[in-house]
């Protein structure tokens, strides 16, 4: 290895600047590669993200480019705009796969790039994929960026939080990558239709058919053109896309990528009701027609989930375990296999008691926080880690509920402005029959021991 970077450093040869990428594509690479962005000003995105008088513009005008780290979805055009930074660098640019290399291949980079710093010359280290290295893959990175001998530009789909090590994420930039409207995804595709790098204008395409074609690719540019180089092909040069033809085409993924549809929200809208009016047997028939028809399990997984606690709550509290159970089954073993565990789940919430209780005290407690923000926690029950918080009446008249016979001190607890609220109401279906002589119970000794409390003050 060493007789390797000393041939590549050295005297009497500038090694060799690897390739960004950016060259011009095959004619016959797909049409996503071909109608990569070459530069800041051809990317698709909030100004505040690519124009010119965002941080990204203003680095690679001057520069200036510091570690950083790519953060959005798929197709959002994080890769992109990596690699228009490294062809405006004056940096060695070196790309790197999070997916097929180790520790040894990362620390052997990291040897080169700390010889050509010591020639004056920056390297510019592109991770696709960053979130996908361990932890001592990441570590090998920290010496390197915090030393400046790289320029560490990373890209991932996941939170930086939760994948990327704290000491690195300290040292990088996030920048958010949002996914891209349906009007910006039209952009993409317009260009791609006109575009010599892409169709060239030999395939005419009807607006709904673009505006389809958008729906399609939920915020996706990738998927977006990849669906209309799908459809070039079908339709032949000099042909005219339609909406009928791409619905035809793509007609078991429409549920599942046409967020507008009206299908798709009438299915859904009478699986849902039929569940709440506890038809079981028309419950089980909205969900196969939905999962026959293409729609992603795990989104009628998280309905289900939601139903559990809209519909349900706690007159069963074993519905959400079950939902969350059957959402589990479905992540595990994948379809069709896991079609039957929401079947079960779809079975027992039809037949389960119902109650909106829950639903109705969240929705009220909303509207009071929307209507009083601000409105600030009794004295009493604040905290005081401070003398002068203690001068002031913070904690002040506090009784701790456990040393008193009825585990209750009978505080008032919301705030002032709001006075008494009776959010939850249960009406004493199924489990909710304990819970609302409970309730009505435990409201009235509290209000007991609160006038109590207050004919002792004087």
């Amino acid at each position: 290895m060493a007789g390797q970077i000393g041939n590549l450093f050295g005297e009497d040869e500038e090694p060799q600047r690897p390739s960004s990428g950016l060259e011009e594509p095959r004619p016959d690479a797909p049409l996503a590669d071909r109608m990569r962005p070459r530069d800041l000003s051809e990317v698709v995105g909030p100004a505040s993200l690519v124009g010119p008088d965002s941080f990204l513009a203003r680095a690679i005008a001057e520069d200036r480019i510091p570690s950083l780290v790519f953060w959005g979805p798929p197709g959002s055009g994080k890769t992109t705009l990596a690699r228009v930074v490294a062809a405006r660098t004056k940096a060695r640019f070196v790309g790197f796969s999070a997916v097929v290399s180790g520790v040894k291949e990362i620390r052997a980079v990291m040897e080169e790039a700390r010889l050509a710093r010591t020639r004056g010359k920056k390297t510019l280290l592109f991770v696709d994929e960053i979130h996908r290295f361990n932890r001592a893959q990441q570590d090998a990175f920290l010496p390197y960026v915090e030393s400046g001998a790289i320029i560490l530009v990373g890209a991932t789909t996941e939170n930086p939080s939760f994948e990327l090590n704290g000491a690195l994420l300290s040292r990088l930039r996030v920048i958010v990558v949002p996914p891209l409207t349906e009007e910006q995804v039209q952009a993409v595709l317009r260009r791609a239709l006109e575009d010599p790098r892409g169709l060239g204008g030999r395939l005419a395409a009807e607006e709904e058919a673009i505006a389809w074609l958008a729906r399609f690719a939920d915020g996706d540019a990738r998927r977006a053109l990849t669906a209309l180089e799908n459809a070039a092909l079908h339709t032949g040069q000099d042909g005219t896309l339609t909406a009928k033809l791409l619905t035809e085409l793509f007609e078991r993924k429409v549920l599942l990528y046409d967020k507008a549809g009206e299908e798709h929200f009438n299915l859904i809208s009478a699986l849902h009701k039929s569940l709440r009016d506890s038809d079981v047997d028309a419950s089980l028939y909205w969900l196969a027609r939905m999962l026959e028809a293409g729609e992603e399990p795990l989104y009628l997984a998280r309905r289900l989930v939601r139903f559990a606690s809209e519909d349900i709550g706690l007159a069963d509290s074993e519905a959400l375990k079950l939902a969350m159970a059957a959402r589990d089954a479905v992540h595990f073993i994948g379809m069709p296999e896991g079609a039957l565990a929401l079947a079960q789940i779809t079975v027992y919430m039809a037949l389960a008691p119902k109650s909106n209780a829950l639903y109705v005290a969240y929705g009220e407690a909303v509207t009071d926080v929307q209507a009083r923000p601000n409105a600030p926690p009794p004295l009493h029950i604040r905290n005081a880690p401070t003398r002068l918080m203690k001068e002031v009446g913070y904690g002040a008249g506090y009784r701790y509920a456990h040393d008193e016979p009825e585990k209750t001190a009978g505080l008032r607890c919301l705030p002032e402005a709001l006075g008494e609220r009776d959010y939850y109401r249960p009406e004493g279906a199924g489990g909710e029959a304990d819970l609302k002589q409970r309730a009505a119970a435990v409201r009235a000794l509290r209000a007991r021991l609160r006038e109590q409390s207050g004919r002792r003050k004087p």
